[in-house]
């Protein structure tokens, strides 16, 4: 808006009543301000001056001036505060953050797009369209633009971070910020993040904030088979209303380095929300129940913060073609009670739920209450367990159904493990954990030779850890002193990998073993670290 000259119609200074209604539209338009605050911003004293004017698309403008610096600007009945005002308080408004070189093209007079975000590890602020956002450069707090949210925080991760994110207003060297002293921004700390403090004990790794750094707190629940011992988290069965409860129906919000596509993460959020809704929200006596209702006043109240359930993008496309599928599940019974109007008559509170996720202690325990429940441990030595039906035909294989009747607990234990789907999980701090099938693959460095003969050291998979590519690679530029870059990773689905210039992987092993404190199985490539030189 300010990227060109502006012209001036009047400058008045502000009168007693004018001054004090400032003060209570500062308070309105920013409840987040204390009282004291709002008269530090808006001083009963000090010289303060009105300034109408017209932008150079012709937009009028009212402008306060406060000490020589625009403080607010009121577009269409909206306060706005400047970057001279932000910069004293960094808090006021939600913070995104970018790249430096994006300032450039901003002062130009371009809108922020949403690949120039840098995402930081708790992920971004939570804001709706229209909300008012500040603007940040990576590695300083201090505001450089004022902007409008073009879509929800959800919207942005659903579109993959792609389009128009923000309608820049104003920003630092604009003819507004010039108007003023034309100081520059002050140098202010991003705020502390949660880092890891790696503690593995049962197959967990755990991160405790103590550490500055741009990774989240995660919990990797993976192997252990220290002392015999399996500890993977397994797809098995529940019931329904154990489902809903360990399958996290309330749900992380997405994630943009997720393997899955948008349809699949909608499937899933919709079933999550069905079984929440049926868990949590839904009573025998509610019954019959409206589709309709049960839509909008169940399953939409039972959407995680920052998630949006939109049906038409999942791959049911109608809530009704949604349900007849649970009904061919038999988790309900959907009848048309009236013409043209269904409704859900009937729900199997009971059903069991297939894909939800076991811990390997939780899996032993059910095998070892079923063994005991039917009696299947041997009379004369209890170490071996008996097969029924049911078991033989879980374990054996074929050429073994009619050859082994007895098993060892450990083999019995074993064998089921192995037959379950492996999976992982990450926890960060505030949100469910996320759990993906599979196991997880370690951070993978290797060198790479480029045709100039130069070596590159290359950094792949660092999403699954919670760390953001971006922020990694802007810290080992400072480290290494030397260029990064991050690219597309080769065969990997939205997912990124940093480039070093150099042998860098000492460096590397600090940041992730020492700042990040991940155990050192979960990294892979740090034997290619240059051996120290020999003295002569």
């Amino acid at each position: 808006m300010f990227a060109k000259a502006f012209r001036v119609k009047s400058n008045t200074a502000i009168k007693g009543s004018d001054r004090r209604k400032l003060r209570a539209d500062v308070a309105a338009a920013f409840p987040t301000l204390g009282t004291d605050q709002v008269s530090a911003l808006v001083p009963g004293k000090e010289e303060l001056n009105i300034v109408k004017l017209y932008a150079h698309r012709g937009d009028a403008v009212t402008v306060y001036v406060c000490g020589g610096n625009p403080i607010l600007f009121e577009l269409e009945k909206n306060l706005y505060p400047t970057v001279y005002t932000l910069w004293s308080y960094p808090d006021l408004l939600p913070m995104f953050t970018t790249w430096p070189l994006v300032l450039e093209k901003l002062v130009g007079g371009a809108d922020l797009m949403l690949p120039g975000l840098v995402v930081p590890p708790p992920g971004l602020p939570q804001v709706q369209k229209g909300d008012l956002c500040a603007i940040a450069l990576v590695g300083n707090r201090a505001p450089v633009a004022v902007g409008v949210a073009a879509m929800s925080t959800a919207e942005m991760l659903t579109s993959g971070l792609k389009g128009r994110g923000f309608s820049v207003l104003h920003t630092y060297q604009d003819h507004l910020w010039r108007s003023g002293d034309k100081s520059s921004p002050p140098s202010l700390a991003p705020p502390a993040l949660d880092a890891p403090d790696v503690n593995e004990e049962k197959g967990s790794v755990q991160a405790d904030p103590a550490l500055q750094g741009d990774m989240r707190r995660l919990t990797l629940e993976g192997e252990d088979k220290e002392n015999g011992e399996v500890q993977q988290q397994m797809c098995g069965e529940k019931s329904l209303s154990e489902a809903t409860e360990d399958a996290g129906v309330r749900g992380p919000n997405p994630d943009p380095t997720d393997s899955k596509t948008l349809q699949e993460q909608m499937d899933e959020l919709l079933q999550r929300c069905f079984l929440h809704a049926l868990k949590c929200q839904v009573k025998k006596a509610d019954l019959p129940l409206l589709t309709s209702t049960f839509l909008g006043s169940h399953m939409f109240s039972c959407c995680p913060e920052g998630r949006q359930l939109d049906i038409k993008k999942s791959s049911y496309k109608k809530l009704s073609k949604f349900l007849q599928h649970m009904q061919q599940e038999q988790m309900i019974q959907v009848e048309e009670l009236s013409r043209g109007v269904e409704s859900i008559v009937a729900v199997d509170w009971r059903h069991p739920r297939k894909g939800s996720v076991l811990e390997g202690r939780e899996v032993r325990t059910i095998i070892i209450n079923y063994a005991k429940k039917n009696d299947l441990v041997d009379a004369d030595n209890k170490n071996l367990v008996k097969l029924d039906p049911i078991l033989c035909d879980c374990i054996l294989e074929k050429n073994e159904q009619h050859t082994v009747v007895k098993l060892p607990w450990d083999s019995l234990l074993t064998r089921c493990l192995e037959r379950l789907q492996p999976a992982y999980q990450v926890t960060f701090p505030g949100q469910e954990p996320i759990v993906k099938k599979g196991k997880i693959c370690p951070i993978d460095i290797t060198l790479a030779q480029r045709a100039s003969n130069k070596k590159v050291t290359v950094v792949r998979n660092l999403e699954a850890y919670g760390l953001d590519p971006c922020s990694v690679a802007a810290v080992l530029q400072q480290r290494c002193q030397a260029s990064t870059t991050v690219t597309p990773a080769p065969g990997a689905k939205d997912s990124l990998q940093v480039q070093v210039q150099g042998n860098q992987i000492h460096h590397l092993s600090r940041l992730l073993l020492e700042d990040y404190q991940l155990p050192r199985k979960y990294i892979q490539g740090l034997e290619k670290a240059p051996k120290p030189s020999k003295k002569k």
